[in-house]
């Protein structure tokens, strides 16, 4: 069993704000903004990622910029004990942003980024609806939205 996590105090958090606006800040600016030594704002970082806190560090893509001009999310209903198995084929798609197994009308939420409405129209007709588990898929497009973690 996974030791209980460590509870975060407002110096940790304030390092993941920063962070998370920034993953390229340095250790040396983290600090600063924080009001510590640079030796204890490593220290810091190097605990939340071994506590696995901080998973990693991405680049933050704008999804038309980089040719992926529509985003859609798919929702499906799925085979009762397929997830693990869904889950799998979902992860090979390519432009899936972000898959979530989830209850309510619906088992799967799935974030998609496809060129245009002719690829997101290929990868739910050909591709998630060819996947045997999956039962039943509804597209919302997405016409605009915002990333709350940059903010």
């Amino acid at each position: 069993m996974a030791p209980a996590p460590r509870p975060l105090d407002d110096v940790d958090r304030a390092i993941l704000r920063i962070l998370r606006a920034d993953g390229r800040a340095s250790v040396r600016s983290v600090a600063e903004q924080v009001h510590v030594s640079r030796a204890n704002a490593y220290t810091r970082i190097n605990r939340l990622l071994d506590d696995g806190v901080i998973r990693g560090f991405t680049a933050q893509i704008d999804q038309e910029r980089a040719g992926q001009g529509t985003s859609a999310y798919i929702t499906m209903r799925i085979v009762q004990t397929s997830w693990r198995s869904v889950r799998e084929q979902l992860e090979r798609l390519p432009g899936a942003a972000h898959i979530a197994l989830v209850g309510g009308d619906f088992d799967v939420l799935l974030l998609v980024h496809t060129a245009d409405n002719r690829a997101l129209r290929d990868l739910v007709l050909t591709k998630i609806q060819a996947i045997p588990e999956v039962l039943s898929t509804r597209t919302l497009l997405v016409f605009e939205e915002t990333d709350l973690q940059e903010a």
